[in-house]
């Protein structure tokens, strides 16, 4: 179903049309920001700024839509776009009926795209009203998995349903689905400048796709617990993949090589319950290749890519499982909790104590929590 159709297979939004929507909400934040300063005193972290808050309950998604702004998606069906840097929201969709599980952004772009519970994904475009753009429906389960190609030309999703499905952006079409039994999709990511798609499932097992024939190219050795989540370093060449797992038992994070399919590089351990993200950071040349991972124990950690020593550990007490991290630079970060909303992450070098609230020590990084929304 099309709600209203696409203009071109790639839009681009303007910044005015950007800069409307987020002057939109600015007084009523400015509001809350003064009553919370007032309070600052007596809380146990008046060095973190309190924003008003972007959603009301869990919040199991977050993404970049600029340097500014960011997405995020939760048990309140909302859809939410962020000025994570002034403290404000810019635009609250609404369209799902059931919890938003993923949300996922086209990069240079104004498209945001939204899978729920309610079995469908949903296309908004920041600068085309508060209504979606397109609807994408068609899988049986909720659906888990949303990746955009490169060219921005098509969807591919995955669900619970045993579906990977991929579409056609313009017209919301169908084009190409494959079921395979037990694979009960919970992540979806394409590789950089590539045809290929990436996919972990509850059956332990990552598989690799093929978009042109949209057939699996190579399914890597089965992890002991269910695989989580899945991100692809920026050049393409490596795969760094979570798992669940309970009392520090199958709850690491693998680096993975895509130029030899199914050879495992190193592990990331030190979780004590489910990893349930893992991203590349960005960084500044001449800086070590850095993974982020975040748990159901309230903990991020930040690990050097090629020996795997953990290099900082961030500890957000009260804050539940810590389930989605979207890196916006090589110092900053977002990440989405299930009781204390969203958080804006400073990850620094060249100090020998992590400062900040709930903070525990490394030696090499600065991990605090800057602001809170």
């Amino acid at each position: 179903m099309c709600t209203r159709s696409c203009a071109t297979p790639i839009q681009r939004g303007s910044e005015a049309g950007m800069g409307k929507l987020q002057s939109k909400f600015r007084k009523r934040s400015e509001l809350y920001r003064a009553s919370q300063e007032e309070n600052a005193d007596t809380t146990s972290d008046s060095q973190v700024m309190h924003y008003e808050p972007a959603h009301h309950g869990s919040i199991n998604t977050v993404a970049n839509l600029s340097p500014d702004l960011c997405v995020s998606g939760g048990t309140d069906q909302a859809v939410v776009v962020y000025d994570w840097k002034q403290g404000h929201v810019c635009q609250s969709f609404q369209g799902h009926n059931r919890e938003v599980t993923k949300v996922v952004c086209y990069p240079g772009s104004t498209w945001i795209f939204s899978a729920s519970r309610d079995k469908t994904v949903l296309m908004w475009d920041l600068n085309q009203g508060d209504e979606p753009i397109q609807e994408f429906s068609g899988h049986e389960l909720v659906v888990n998995g949303l990746a955009v190609s490169p060219d921005g030309r098509k969807l591919c999703t995955g669900s619970r349903d045993n579906w990977m499905c991929l579409w056609d952006i313009e017209s919301a079409k169908c084009e190409q689905r494959r079921n395979i039994s037990r694979n009960l999709v919970t992540h979806v990511c394409w590789v950089p400048e590539s045809s290929s798609v990436v996919q972990t499932s509850e059956d332990k097992t990552i598989r690799v796709w093929d978009s042109r024939s949209w057939k699996v190219m190579n399914t890597f050795p089965a992890k002991q617990y269910i695989q989580t989540h899945c991100d692809v370093s920026p050049n393409g060449n490596y795969l760094v993949s979570s798992s669940n797992g309970f009392g520090g038992q199958g709850c690491e994070a693998t680096l993975w090589d895509l130029r030899q399919p199914g050879c495992k590089v190193v592990e990331y351990r030190g979780h004590l319950q489910t990893t349930a993200c893992c991203v590349f950071l960005p960084t500044s040349p001449g800086d070590p290749a850095l993974v982020a991972t975040s748990s159901h124990d309230s903990s991020i950690k930040v690990w050097d890519q090629k020996s795997a020593v953990c290099l900082g550990t961030l500890s957000l007490d009260g804050a539940g499982p810590l389930v989605s991290l979207a890196p916006s630079d090589s110092s900053n970060v977002l990440c989405a909790s299930f009781n204390s909303g969203l958080h804006h992450i400073q990850v620094t070098h060249g100090s020998n104590q992590v400062q900040g609230s709930g903070t525990s020590g490394a030696s090499d990084l600065d991990i605090r929590v800057v602001s809170r929304f």
